[in-house]
């Protein structure tokens, strides 16, 4: 049998430390106490035991072996069977690891299942044996203990996802190209927390306006009371951090595309430079070009050119060529190439 602890209460003092399940019952009957089994990642045939003896009831125990379950809160007759998801941030992988605990509460027992190291139910053992008078109210002030340790656990959680949007923020002004992934991936991690943390808000309310059905004396009914509060600014903080993420995403995405503008500018007028260095060689091409063609015409040397034996024939082509290259440059001026 996976017991982690087992335990008899009576008055908010631990009487007994009983070595089985059987002892644990007689001595339940006998003290007319209150007994706190905690049981780690149980089978069907180890929670058989308990089931017959409590009379728990087999949907609740159906979930409690199948896990994978939403938070959630089940009233069946005098018994209340509720479901947790504790969680811890994981900084180095930027990941929320998510644990599962479920809690049979009912007339002088608790039975909490645990699928997970979190949440540390020996740590909340151990704060409500060092108060008796809490204890001593019966086993809701022992649930309300359990919830109080899981939210508390979600302070670190708030923190860590804080710190890595606030790192995202500096990322996206450094134009980091990891940074779309990194969004992509924290908006996945708060979308996780808001789905096990929002549902509490509804099952603290239940047991608040249920409180006298539920069993819950007025001092342990302030302790959910005050839970529900910090939940409430939890499920707050979370809703703002995926804001935050969305908008990070969208201007991640204007940054992206102000950049591609700004570098299709830079290319644009990179272009109108070069067409414009390639007007003024064509136009030095050409005009160049005019009195290379005339030289060429005439340095051929044919017997039979006119020219070639006028006695203005030199002068005539040197002013041929000059004319081209004047009228060319006129024109290439006038439109802008020189």
């Amino acid at each position: 049998m996976t017991v982690v602890d087992n335990a008899i209460y009576v008055g908010g003092h631990r009487t007994s430390d009983p070595s089985s399940l059987d002892q644990t019952f007689e001595e339940m009957s006998a003290r007319h106490g209150m007994a706190w089994i905690g049981l780690y990642r149980p089978d069907e045939s180890e929670l058989r035991e308990i089931v017959e003896e409590f009379g728990l009831h087999s949907l609740a125990v159906e979930d409690a072996l199948s896990g994978h379950q939403r938070p959630k809160l089940d009233h069946y007759g005098d018994s209340v069977f509720i479901v947790l998801r504790p969680a811890r941030y994981l900084d180095s992988e930027e990941e929320v690891e998510f644990g599962e605990v479920h809690v049979f509460v009912g007339p002088g027992f608790i039975v909490t299942v645990r699928h997970a190291e979190s949440p540390d139910l020996a740590k909340v053992r151990s704060r409500l044996e060092g108060d008796p008078e809490l204890l001593a109210r019966g086993p809701m002030a022992v649930l309300y203990g359990i919830v109080d340790e899981v939210v508390d656990e979600y302070g670190p959680v708030v923190a860590g996802l804080e710190n890595d949007i606030d790192e995202i923020e500096d990322q996206l002004f450094a134009n980091d190209p990891a940074v779309a992934r990194r969004i992509f991936s924290l908006t996945r991690e708060v979308i996780d927390f808001q789905r096990a943390v929002g549902p509490l808000i509804p099952i603290l309310e239940r047991l608040q306006l249920e409180a006298e059905s539920f069993g819950i004396d007025v001092e342990v009914g302030r302790g959910f009371r005050d839970a529900h509060d910090h939940v409430i600014r939890i499920v707050e903080r979370s809703a703002s951090f995926r804001t935050i993420l969305e908008n990070s995403l969208l201007l991640h995405a204007t940054l992206v595309t102000q950049r591609q503008n700004d570098a299709m500018a830079e290319m644009t007028e990179f272009s109108l430079t070069q067409n414009e260095q390639v007007k003024k060689v064509s136009g030095w091409a050409a005009i160049l070009f005019a009195p290379t063609l005339v030289g060429t015409v005439y340095g051929m040397n044919f017997d039979y050119m006119p020219e070639l034996h006028w006695s203005l024939g030199y002068p005539m082509a040197l002013g041929l060529m000059a004319a081209t290259s004047l009228t060319l440059y006129t024109i290439f001026k006038r439109k802008g190439w020189l």
